[in-house]
């Protein structure tokens, strides 16, 4: 079709016509698709998992003995396990238990480490020298050993790993977002907001916190992946979600490892599921990354 003037106006007027966050999904698929292949991947996730009890063909607590390690078949499509439950309805149950672990965790560890970070930079001096020392301690410890030593003393369950995953992650973010807020600080409105006698909450909440919302947002899709992958590690140790809650972590231990020659798919397809997860969700936050970040910004 010849681009005239008539077309060009046609299309800047359904241009306006569409809501502001539906022209900014086309901009971001159009410019990204790697990052809108993984956007696809998340809400397929979330869609599956929340809407488990309708799509999921069995029920994933109920044991069946005398289909136990039945292969993949037009009854069970993805076999399964050493206990007669169907595979696939553990896969998408467990699918709703990662994004309540992932995003709980997520969602903690940042907000706790944006509010650390922000208060941090505006207050400084000996106050600032003492938060990013501790920050040190706890990042100096490898994210698995961290999240292991808070499980071993708080115990297990979906709350208590939330937590544990979340502590490490509240001093990359608090660090990332303190480099921001270091210079949102300078800003002539937080000076005049000071001038105007507005508390320090009422500062750090109101005037700063909303300007390192990009590195904010960049540093919550990042931890979305890691937090799937620590779950799942923690379940497969046994120290994360227990059962009979259907998590991909615990799928993966026990009579997986102990049928791994014979039944293959008790590993295969709760893997495939972790993999796909993280890689949607390590694609969207770099996409994001891309679009919110100045120096990164292609279009």
């Amino acid at each position: 079709m010849a681009v005239t003037r008539e077309n060009f106006d046609r299309l800047a007027q359904a241009r306006k016509r569409r809501p502001r966050w539906l022209q900014a999904a086309f901009d971001f698929a159009r410019h990204r698709p790697l990052g809108a292949i993984g956007a696809v991947i998340i809400v397929v996730m979330a869609i599956v998992g929340f809407g488990a009890p309708w799509v999921a063909p069995f029920d994933p607590l109920s044991t069946d003995y005398a289909a136990m390690i039945a292969r993949p078949s037009l009854t069970h499509w993805l076999g399964t396990d050493a206990y007669g439950r169907d595979v696939l309805s553990r896969i998408l149950y467990g699918s709703r238990t990662a994004l309540i672990v992932g995003f709980g965790a997520s969602l903690t560890g940042s907000i706790a480490g944006a509010l650390i970070g922000v208060a941090s930079a505006y207050f400084g001096g000996r106050t600032d020298l003492v938060v990013q020392r501790i920050m040190d301690v706890v990042i100096s410890f490898p994210i698995i050993i961290l999240a292991l030593s808070v499980v071993a003393i708080l115990g297990t369950g979906v709350h208590n790993v939330i937590f544990a995953i979340a502590i490490p992650m509240i001093p990359r973010c608090a660090r990332v977002v303190r480099a921001s807020a270091l210079a949102v600080r300078e800003m002539p409105y937080v000076d005049a907001a000071r001038a105007a006698g507005f508390g320090d909450a009422r500062i750090v909440l109101r005037h700063m916190l909303p300007n390192v919302m990009a590195p904010y947002l960049i540093m919550l899709t990042s931890f979305l992946g890691q937090a799937i992958l620590l779950e799942a590690s923690l379940s497969f140790l046994g120290l994360g979600v227990q059962e009979p809650i259907a998590a991909w972590g615990l799928m993966l231990r026990g009579a997986a490892v102990d049928f791994a020659e014979t039944a293959p798919w008790m590993a295969i397809f709760p893997g495939l599921a972790i993999s796909l997860a993280v890689f949607g969700f390590n694609l969207f936050g770099d996409s994001l990354r891309d679009a919110l970040d100045p120096r990164l910004r292609t279009q």
